[in-house]
């Protein structure tokens, strides 16, 4: 397209890299354009424009000028590169999935919208919103965030008398989510339960670094005997490179003192505990 754009002869210096070895590589194959010296350079010379405009339309059937702004992304791209993840393929919307802790759970917008979570929790097991970032969906009450399922599913964990929202997430949160929280105080406070390791605190300092509702990473009781007792060295190793990274940005973010001797004890003994283990809390605190 760009060559396209362009007199029968353009240099060589208006193409990055990478198109200058795409060009080379339908010169050979097509023999549509050409290559001459041009002075230290080289230019690009068009042999045959119908040719090329021909090839250009088997890889992009449709111009993207010709489309529906309304089009959705995704059939945009099948339409311009037959392929729905070339370009810019996410989505618009993110659902995010909830379940409501305690009584009067409740997430509100303008005009009157409301998620009764705790009553969706009753009911069906779960609520879920579609969010986008520049909604202004809220709750009054605190949300927690949990890397895996296991303990969305099953809530005796959680402290006595917690009256929250609870989502997970899996592995990474989200980009959309961070981004979406980042937007503007969508609860009062954030309470991230990720497993330690190099990953959770990682995603504990994004949340720390875009996010200006108050965030606190949850450590359980007793973490620093489970640690000991059910550590892995095998995943303390896996995130290891996370775990440096995310400890050098915590320092300028000011951490609970806490924190930093959970650091300190993975560094030290060279383990890293997974949440679930929350659930051997009981016998050996």
């Amino acid at each position: 397209m760009k060559l396209l754009a362009q007199a029968d002869e353009t240099p060589a210096t208006r193409f990055t890299q990478a198109q200058r070895s795409a060009l080379d590589e339908l010169a050979r194959a097509t023999g549509f354009l050409s290559t001459r010296p041009n002075g230290r350079g080289i230019v690009y010379r068009i042999v045959n424009r119908a040719g090329l405009e021909a090839h250009l339309r088997t890889l992009r059937p449709e111009a993207t000028g010709t489309l529906s702004p309304h089009l959705p992304r995704r059939a945009a791209n099948i339409a311009t590169r037959r392929d729905s993840k070339a370009g810019s393929a996410t989505h618009a919307l993110h659902y995010l999935l909830l379940k409501a802790v305690g009584d009067d759970i409740a997430w509100y917008r303008q005009g009157g919208f409301r998620l009764d979570l705790s009553a969706s929790t009753r009911s069906a097991g779960v609520g879920a919103l579609a969010i986008e970032e520049n909604d202004d969906w809220q709750s009054d009450k605190p949300m927690w965030l949990v890397e895996n399922q296991a303990l969305f599913d099953n809530t005796s964990w959680l402290p006595a008398g917690t009256q929250a929202s609870l989502a997970y997430y899996a592995g990474q949160i989200p980009h959309r989510l961070v981004a979406w929280l980042a937007k503007r105080a969508r609860v009062p406070e954030l309470i991230l339960f990720a497993d330690y390791d190099g990953v959770g605190l990682q995603n504990f300092v994004r949340l720390r670094e875009q996010v200006l509702t108050p965030c606190n990473f949850w450590l359980m009781p007793g973490w620093h005997a489970l640690l000991r007792r059910y550590g892995s060295n095998r995943i303390w190793q896996d995130t290891q490179q996370a775990f440096m990274g995310a400890t050098m940005r915590l320092a300028a973010l000011a951490p609970p003192t806490e924190l930093l001797a959970l650091c300190e004890a993975m560094s030290r003994e060279g383990l890293a505990l997974e949440h679930e283990s929350i659930w051997l809390a009981g016998d050996h605190d």
